[in-house]
């Protein structure tokens, strides 16, 4: 096997489909642990890989191991499976908290890990993720497992004092657009516009704001500006959103989700 899965809930799924999608590894070549039936069940059906209740056989069976639990699960696992794991192969984390320091202390040994983290946009290939390895990983090991968590999302190489921010401003941010999206949709449908009309109106203006972000080059506070013209509407809304404390109360959310994060 190529690639195992130490748990297969929404984050696995979302890179083991996004691996098998664009023709990565086939689902033969990926096998995934899960200690529920219904998991290993539905995860079977959904993309025809190996499934197994063991984590120890999928340490086994693959060469790169993903660490898809939660984090408070890690060290239990570690323990359960560092005696199997060779030096060979490749540990890709996903949990917030989790240093390299940390992780080689659980292992007790040398291995190439690649602490990882995602965002749930990787569920429509649309993801973003930081990746930081270690110093047992060749440039080529690197690459390849770029070349993995490209397939599901956009990837940038961060210094590791930078992933506590990476949770804040991507892990956990799409909790925070949607929540905007959920409000502006609430706001539409008390001016008399349908539920479902009023989310594709909100959603789509989110999606597009984002791309012309991306795609202008333009800074927000210009691309806002073109937006807001003299004595129009937009100004009142955002002079609104001022008074209120929005960039305020968003720009502490993330210092709070980036403190517990480090502290985890």
């Amino acid at each position: 096997m190529k690639l195992g899965f130490i748990g297969t809930g929404n984050m696995a799924s979302a890179i083991m489909g996004g691996i098998i999608k664009n023709q990565i590894i086939p689902a033969e070549e990926i096998i995934g642990s899960d200690l529920s039936s219904a998991g290993r069940i539905r995860i079977k059906e959904q993309f025809g890989i190996h499934v197994t209740d063991s984590n120890r056989e999928v340490v086994k069976k693959a060469e790169v191991i993903v660490l898809s639990v939660k984090p408070q699960f890690y060290a239990n696992v570690i323990k359960e499976i560092r005696e199997d794991v060779k030096d060979s192969q490749i540990i890709i984390t996903i949990a917030p908290g989790k240093t390299l320091s940390w992780l080689s202390e659980q292992f007790g040994k040398a291995i190439k890990i690649v602490r990882t983290m995602p965002n749930t946009p990787a569920m429509v290939s649309a993801g973003m993720t930081a990746a930081c390895p270690n110093e047992h990983l060749t440039k080529e090991e690197t690459s390849y497992v770029c070349s993995l968590l490209e397939s599901f999302s956009k990837v940038e190489i961060v210094p590791e004092h930078l992933m506590d921010v990476v949770v804040s401003v991507s892990g956990s941010s799409p909790a925070y657009v949607f929540m905007f999206i959920e409000a502006m949709a609430d706001a539409a449908v008390s001016g008399g516009m349908s539920r479902a009309q009023a989310y594709e109106f909100a959603a789509q203006a989110v999606l597009g704001s984002a791309k012309m972000v991306l795609d202008t080059g333009k800074h927000p506070g210009e691309l806002k500006d073109m937006v807001c013209s003299p004595a129009g509407t937009t100004i009142e809304a955002v002079r609104t959103l001022e008074e209120r404390g929005f960039r305020s109360a968003v720009f502490e959310a993330m210092k709070v989700c980036e403190e517990l994060s480090r502290s985890m």
